[in-house]
């Protein structure tokens, strides 16, 4: 299993999960989702308390990912398999993405 937090303009809006048979949750921090203020993070992800599944990345997230010589560039720079999307999604969507959703991984030193 591997987790990240999913940011939306630098505010923790909710963790996704990789599961170990390679499905995905999505969840909403409890803050994040009291404050009426705060949008969803996408809308095929509404605010909600429960989980949001899927077996496979979610579209959103999916299509955060660079396509073709770019993600070609970033396979061989970060040494990952070409089908790993969670971990390319965790490398390249940490600081600098195209909307105001970045996303970073959990590490066990994150963990509290």
């Amino acid at each position: 299993m591997r987790i990240a937090n999913v940011y939306n303009n630098k505010i923790l809006a909710g963790q996704l999960i990789e599961e170990d048979d390679q499905s995905y949750t999505f969840l909403y921090d409890t803050d994040y989702y009291n404050d009426g203020n705060r949008n969803p993070v996408s809308l095929t992800l509404p605010k909600t308390t429960k989980e949001h599944h899927s077996k496979d990345l979610f579209p959103f997230f999916f299509n955060l990912l660079s396509e073709g010589v770019n993600k070609q560039v970033q396979v061989q720079k970060y040494r990952l398999d070409e089908n790993d999307d969670f971990g390319l999604l965790v490398r390249t969507a940490q600081y600098d993405t195209i909307g105001s959703i970045t996303v970073k991984e959990i590490t066990n030193h994150d963990v509290k």
